[in-house]
């Protein structure tokens, strides 16, 4: 056991209700940030489950190996925890209590040059991200941020609880989360439709704002983003298309099937051909061709029946010249999934919704314009179970193709996305999985196919302009001196919600 406890700090014990609590205030009564959540971790469109008990176990022996390493190293747990020699003392608990599926050398864990040479460079670019907990206003945005947190509480009750302070996320900590503390080369910044923009947490006028205002800062293509669709809105929904098409010039749609604006409260589905091909045919006319569509995670947020992916087949052969990203990949949830990962799935090797669609399209070959997104469901099953998050990969890369997988990261619920990138770089495909299902390893060409090649040619991108930007892109030359300075401190902050 370790001689450092875990004691609670001079923060206040936070309150929960509901079966909700931010993360972050958790962790800061607990007097600690480590550096991969130890437990799920949502952004509010689905319920968080509570922490298992292998969850349990590797924050155990997290804590337990940092203090030993800390010691060795000659510095307090809290700067180990924030090192690269904290992150692969992550990686190795995780190991410890589930099994070697990340790739840790024992040098990692106190050498940081040890872990800087194991890592290949790749082209990094997250499809989903988003602001969350805003914390003060800004001149250049020109609307109150913390006026667009307030508007969050019509998702999640317990906000309105808590009023947002001035030291929460904004702008300047997304930067920094982003593209200081974590290797992201460009990201696409989504959002949630709402009826009215005043009940939205970020409408898209805010978003092309901060895409625009980031891109300006460094002088190139570092952000695009999402404009916003509801279908069952009918007019006005094509009026508000128009406008974020033609005025804001945004870069792709987001949908949520399961969330119903119009006259049915319990959604829309995309192959209704009164309801959304008015829509995608209007989507065609202004040359907007990416959809973007949450489907899987409903979990008592969103319409469940209408969250499930049986729509993508039809749509995806009546408009051949769209692409339909299927965000979450269509994951229904951990307690659906976790009892056949925990019997190896040797009885069941079904994973409730992502089955569904990876047989669709072993059945429909038209369905090449269809791409799984990883949002969420890649890092709750990472630090939940490593060989369902395996199964899951080795899966969707079966039945579409590793060209076919999109990098996302959810955050900035989840924190700073670098621990994820990092769980992708390790994760390795177990001879379990290769043996009983014939998947591939995960190479390094699958990988960088991934993390970004794919995304980078789905929405028009040159990866290599992004890897090597020119001389004065101010986020590369902020980062440079971040770097410089000796003594570089992520947050290791999760921003999202957990269960009670």
């Amino acid at each position: 056991m370790s001689n450092e406890k875990t004691v609670p700090s001079a923060a206040p014990k936070p309150e929960a209700s509901n079966g909700w609590i931010r993360k972050c205030d958790l962790d800061d009564y607990l007097g600690r940030h480590l550096p991969i959540p130890t437990q799920v971790v949502s952004n509010e469109e689905y319920y968080p489950i509570p922490q298992t008990r292998k969850q349990q176990a590797v924050e155990h022996h997290l804590l337990e190996m940092a203090a030993k390493n800390a010691r060795k190293r000659g510095v307090d747990r809290r700067q180990f925890l924030r090192s690269a020699c904290g992150m692969a003392t992550a990686f190795a608990a995780l190991n410890k209590v589930f099994g070697d599926y990340f790739t840790v050398e024992a040098a990692e864990m106190l050498d940081p040059a040890a872990a800087e040479e194991k890592k290949t460079d790749y082209f990094i670019f997250d499809v989903q991200t988003h602001h969350v907990a805003v914390g003060r206003s800004r001149v250049i945005t020109g609307v109150d941020l913390l006026d667009l947190r307030r508007s969050g509480a019509t998702m999640n009750p317990e906000l309105k609880k808590r009023e947002p302070q001035a030291d929460d996320l904004h702008l300047e900590n997304y930067i920094k989360e982003l593209f200081l503390d974590s290797e992201t080369d460009m990201v696409v910044l989504s959002g949630v439709p709402a009826l009215n923009d005043d009940k939205n947490i970020l409408p898209p006028d805010q978003m092309v704002k901060t895409r625009g205002w980031i891109n300006q800062l460094t002088g190139s293509r570092r952000v695009v983003s999402h404009g916003l669709i509801s279908p069952d809105l009918a007019a006005l929904n094509k009026e508000r298309m128009q406008v974020q098409a033609e005025k804001l010039k945004i870069d792709a749609w987001k949908g949520y099937t399961g969330q119903g604006l119009g006259p049915n409260p319990e959604g829309w589905w995309l192959d209704d051909e009164k309801v959304c091909y008015p829509t995608l045919e209007y989507s065609r006319k202004l040359k907007v061709k990416n959809i973007c569509i949450h489907k899987g995670l409903a979990l008592g947020l969103f319409n469940e029946e209408h969250c499930h992916p049986k729509d993508v087949v039809k749509v995806s052969k009546d408009f051949p010249d769209l692409n339909f990203l299927v965000y979450h990949s269509g994951f229904k949830s951990l307690p659906d999934a976790l009892p056949a990962a925990e019997e190896g799935f040797k009885k069941n090797p079904r994973v409730p919704w992502v089955s569904d669609l990876c047989e669709m399209r072993k059945k429909n070959p038209h369905m090449r314009n269809v791409y799984m997104e990883l949002g969420s469901t890649f890092g709750m099953m990472a630090v939940t179970h490593p060989l369902l998050c395996a199964h899951v990969l080795g899966m969707i890369i079966e039945a579409f193709g590793a060209g076919h997988v999109l990098w996302g990261t959810d955050s900035l619920w989840w924190g700073s996305p670098q621990w994820q990138i990092e769980a992708l770089r390790r994760l390795e495909m177990p001879d379990q999985l290769i043996k009983q299902f014939g998947y591939k390893p995960l190479t390094t060409e699958v990988k960088r196919q991934i993390f970004g090649l794919n995304a980078a040619r789905v929405y028009g991108v040159d990866p290599k302009a992004r890897r090597n930007p020119v001389p004065g892109d101010y986020i590369d030359r902020l980062k440079k001196l971040y770097q410089q300075a000796g003594n570089p401190t992520p947050s290791n902050t999760q921003y999202g919600w957990v269960a009670a």
